[in-house]
């Protein structure tokens, strides 16, 4: 059996194929929207592709489903009452699918969604006995998958279904079976994963902090606490996924722009996104430019900022890093991509056209103006977990999340430096708040890595709020 783990930086997700070359078929299940990797292993190791599953409707990533059926013609298969629009396969549970010597049995395992699937998996050439488990959004190694993306008024019965998919749909399976989820660590789909790929359900059983409660009473006591933040993408992709995405050659083809012509999508209303790291950013940028750097992090924070049907006009440091962010925001759903401006800032300020800052400040340079200007107000952008290990004295506590819901809590007369972890974040505060008229924001370089790398202290006091 012929079996490959995918992995999609940054977003934290995890795609699968599972075939036999001996008998030229395989299948791929939950799949990126970029299926350059499936049509290569495809060719390369001589496997015809005879099957597309998705697990469930994704939240967090727009399906490669329909990209790889139009290019491979494979049927889309998923659960029978999924609630898509398009024509699928339906996989009720109990069905069986082969490709080779790859046997996958489906399990219907709701809890994250109600319509999740789980694949049991063997390899005939070993055993009929399943040898792995794909838990889809159900389990996670470390964590579980998040029972809230489908809305309020259903949260009860998913984490119901949750314990039952997971403490006894699951519960009777044994211990040695591999566990490989469809996320890992950076995915938005659980708080808690693990960077390790895979796991053994043994393993999650003794040491899954999700797994140790001895009653549905006490899990669900657990469940109904804080969930991580929706990014305003999820509802967008849930959509997407639901009509079924748009090829990618019927998307907007972007390009490089000519200044005249990026000037023209500027006044039509197109938000700038500049990609380039933070100081490039502070030391010099466009007008209202909303500052992600192109990290690892990436797409999860465009999620957070930016409107999914925004009208993208993009500053990138060199051609890569366009090929690169172009992909990762149509892993998104981000369509609506005009292109990036030729020549990037050296043309826009060869022109002669206004710039603007976001002041850096370096550890020695706060502590000294914070000395003399005790007035500065010190805000913390990092989450709640981060904060308990201690912040910069004086700081007020108003996290990202926060702020991009309603920067305008904060005064527009008084100098303000924000700061994170490591000065990524601020500066996706920082140019934030200058786009919604905040003139005075400077963003601590280094964050509180730097910080205390430099020699200072953090508080271990509560912080207060703005």
């Amino acid at each position: 059996m012929y079996f490959q783990q995918i992995q999609t930086p940054g977003l934290g997700c995890f795609s699968y194929i599972l075939g036999c070359p001996a008998a030229g078929e395989m299948i791929v299940v939950d799949p990126k929207r970029d299926i350059d990797d499936y049509l290569r292993i495809s060719r390369e190791e001589g496997m015809r592709i005879t099957a597309i599953i998705d697990t469930h409707v994704h939240a967090d990533h727009v399906s490669g489903a329909h990209e790889l059926a139009a290019r491979t013609g494979a049927p889309i298969a998923m659960h029978p009452d999924s609630p898509v629009t398009f024509p699928f396969t339906p996989l009720p549970e109990g069905t069986v699918l082969t490709a080779g010597a790859a046997r996958l049995e489906i399990l219907h395992t709701p809890g994250h969604t109600p319509h999740s699937l789980s694949i049991l998996v063997a390899d005939l050439v070993r055993s009929p006995e399943p040898w792995l488990i794909l838990t889809g959004d159900l389990l996670f190694v470390g964590d579980i998958g998040r029972p809230d993306l489908v809305g309020e008024a259903v949260l009860e019965e998913q984490i119901a279904n949750l314990y039952q998919s997971l403490f006894e749909k699951l519960g009777a399976l044994p211990d040695h079976l591999e566990v490989y989820p469809a996320h890992g660590a950076g995915s938005l789909c659980g708080k808690g994963m693990s960077p390790k790929p895979n796991s053994t359900l043994g393993y999650e059983r003794r040491h899954n902090p999700r797994l140790q409660f001895s009653s549905q009473e006490a899990f669900a006591a657990s469940m109904r606490q804080d969930f991580p933040v929706r990014p305003k993408s999820f509802s967008h992709i849930i959509a997407t996924n639901m009509r079924g995405a748009p090829l990618l050659d019927r998307c907007p083809q972007s390009q490089a722009l000519s200044l005249s012509e990026f000037l023209q999508h500027r006044e039509n209303g197109a938000l700038v996104l500049d990609v380039r790291d933070a100081l490039a950013f502070g030391g010099g940028h466009i007008p209202g430019a909303i500052n992600i750097g192109l990290e690892k992090s990436l797409a999860n924070w465009v999620g957070m900022v930016v409107d999914p049907l925004a009208h993208l006009l993009l500053v990138v440091p060199d051609q890569a890093a366009w090929i690169t962010i172009r992909t990762e925001l149509h892993r998104i759903g981000y369509d609506h991509i005009l292109g990036y401006l030729a020549g990037g800032m050296n043309t826009w300020i060869s022109a002669g056209m206004p710039v603007h800052r976001l002041k850096q400040v370096s550890p020695p340079e706060l502590a000294q103006r914070l000395n003399t200007f005790p007035q500065i107000r010190l805000i913390d952008v990092r989450t709640p977990q981060e904060t308990s290990s201690g912040h910069l004295p004086g700081a007020q506590y108003l996290p990202l999340t926060e702020i991009l819901a309603a920067c305008c809590t904060l005064p527009n007369d008084e100098e303000i430096v924000v700061y994170c972890a490591s000065g990524y974040r601020s500066n996706i505060a920082g140019s934030y708040l200058q786009q919604h008229g905040y003139t005075n924001v400077t963003s601590l370089a280094g964050g509180v890595f730097g910080w205390t790398r430099a020699g200072y202290s953090l508080s271990t006091a509560n912080p207060s709020q703005p």
